[in-house]
């Protein structure tokens, strides 16, 4: 069996046609749906793009794989999904990025330094690594087709500090990186004599919000919906520290363009153009991930190829007066999974499930798909029941994710907020009512998300709901305990032997 598993970078889980969005269209992804299994309540369980890639490709929750930011080493004693892949036999190509950093105590400072947290994960092997810091093969592909690379590079990074999103670069569609990584997969596709099994990695649509034509405007930036925010910028900044550290300049959370012109007229309008160029990309990896499943149709593999498409977290898109992902907000972290396995059932085929679901769940699912064993390490659990239309028990209520706002180069959260660079990490549980937000090192925050869904009144010291607070703590504390790094704690040695027991 072929395993195609498809990530796109940034992508909403509110974002695809099949569920009701009012804007965006996305015609393959909606078949797709029709065809497998779509998980309508999956988050990832972290941000951004590097902690939130190593709980995918490992199973793990950051609190035991320690991947905290971008830049920081995944622990190589850690199996991952490529190397289980590879031990049972397959040959998992990458085409595209992982954002994985090697562990500098078992590769060289040459080596760790040569990509930084742009390096590809241990187990997989390169079918085309292309990385927003080194694009170089798909510079050529421009240059092979009688681009200037140059001008071509200005056009395309200059536009994300004018903030002119609608602004178009001046290649072809047909020479765009999302258009090339396509390409480059079905080239791979019909030269395999064997099955194959690829992970396909695409950037958009994660910033710069900038899209070749017809999807720069596919949308009028009159039609998109509006954001989920408070009124007033201000008002919103005064309801936590780390929300009004989240607007200082020296923070990533808002470009010049925005910093300077939040509440503005210009800043609606920039924003809406953002959004509805967001929504392009996002149709846009629709159109090139039918162009590659049709393909497979048209080839007669389709049916013989696991199927797997998410995301690594999502993106704010101006909810909260705010872009990028992380924080608390749901909208950074609720991401797209439909799975389609040749083997379900038909009448499992086009089922939503619409109970919790996480990003630690994909490993598992893909190897048990394959019949494979899954490794001790992963949090998460196989779907494939759900898949495959089985009855199951054990669903989760909740659904949990941590964010870790260190800074180990600056130090900028730290000196905002006078807490240690330990102490910047938050953990959130949320169920289908209530969001618990704990902070190591600042005041928590409590919502009822059924009567305040923007999520503008915290209710933490509102003794009407201290029995709800204590609830979601004591579920908190559980999940953390429960989820504690395990990869020994079922064995015992003694004077007998060795035993092992698999929970």
């Amino acid at each position: 069996m072929n395993i195609l598993f498809v990530t796109a970078d940034q992508w909403r889980g509110d974002c695809i046609s099949a569920i009701g969005h009012p804007c965006v269209k996305t015609p393959h992804f909606d078949r797709l749906i029709e065809d497998g299994v779509l998980f309508s309540n999956h988050y990832s369980v972290t941000a951004p793009c590097a902690p939130a890639r190593a709980s995918l490709l490992t199973g793990m929750y950051q609190q035991n794989h320690r991947v905290v930011c971008n830049g920081a080493p995944l622990d190589e004693r850690h199996t991952n999904l490529a190397r289980e892949l590879r031990a049972a036999g397959y040959r998992p190509l990458l085409f595209g990025y992982t954002d994985t950093t090697l562990d500098p105590r078992h590769h060289s400072e040459s080596e760790v330094i040569e990509h930084g947290y742009e390096n590809m994960l241990p187990g997989f092997e390169e079918g085309l690594l292309l990385t927003d810091g080194n694009p170089v093969p798909w510079l050529r592909h421009l240059r092979d087709n009688s681009y200037s690379v140059r001008t071509a590079l200005e056009a395309h990074l200059g536009v994300q500090d004018s903030g002119q999103a609608v602004a178009e670069p001046l290649y072809r569609d047909a020479h765009s990186q999302t258009a090339f990584l396509t390409d480059q997969v079905i080239r791979y596709i019909d030269s395999a004599d064997a099955d194959w099994c690829i992970h396909l990695s695409y950037l958009r649509p994660h910033p710069p919000f900038v899209a070749t034509a017809p999807w720069n405007t596919m949308y009028s930036p009159d039609h998109v919906p509006a954001p989920v925010r408070m009124p007033d910028p201000r008002q919103f900044q005064k309801l936590h520290p780390w929300i009004k550290a989240a607007f200082s300049p020296a923070c990533e959370w808002l470009g010049p363009w925005l910093q300077q012109d939040i509440g503005s007229d210009r800043y609606e309008q920039e924003m809406r153009q953002t959004q509805a160029t967001y929504y392009g990309l996002v149709s846009k990896v629709d159109h090139y991930f039918g162009k590659l499943v049709d393909h497979l149709r048209n080839i007669g593999q389709y049916d013989n190829t696991l199927i797997v498409l998410t995301a690594d977290h999502g993106e704010l898109l101006g909810d909260r007066w705010l872009f990028g992902k992380g924080g608390f907000f749901d909208s950074a972290y609720h991401i797209p999974l439909i799975v389609r396995d040749p083997s379900q059932p038909e009448s499992a085929r086009g089922h939503t499930f619409s109970s919790f679901t996480e990003s630690v769940d994909v490993m598992p699912t893909i190897l048990e798909a394959l019949g494979l064993s899954i490794p001790r390490q992963c949090d998460g659990l196989s779907l494939m029941p759900h898949v495959r239309g089985e009855e199951t028990r054990g669903v989760r209520e909740e659904v949990h994710w941590e964010y870790d706002f260190r800074d180990v180069e600056n130090a900028v959260p730290e000196t905002l907020l006078g807490i240690a660079m330990d102490d910047c990490q938050m953990n959130i549980i949320r169920d289908r009512r209530y969001k618990y937000v704990h902070f190591t090192g600042l005041p928590a925050l409590f919502f009822d998300l059924e009567n305040d869904p923007g999520e503008t009144n915290n209710l933490i010291d509102d003794p009407a709901c201290a029995s709800e607070v204590m609830r979601l703590m004591q579920r908190m504390i559980s999940w953390r305990m429960h989820n504690d790094e395990r990869t020994l704690t079922h064995i015992n040695v003694s004077r007998e032997g060795v035993c092992q027991r698999n929970g």
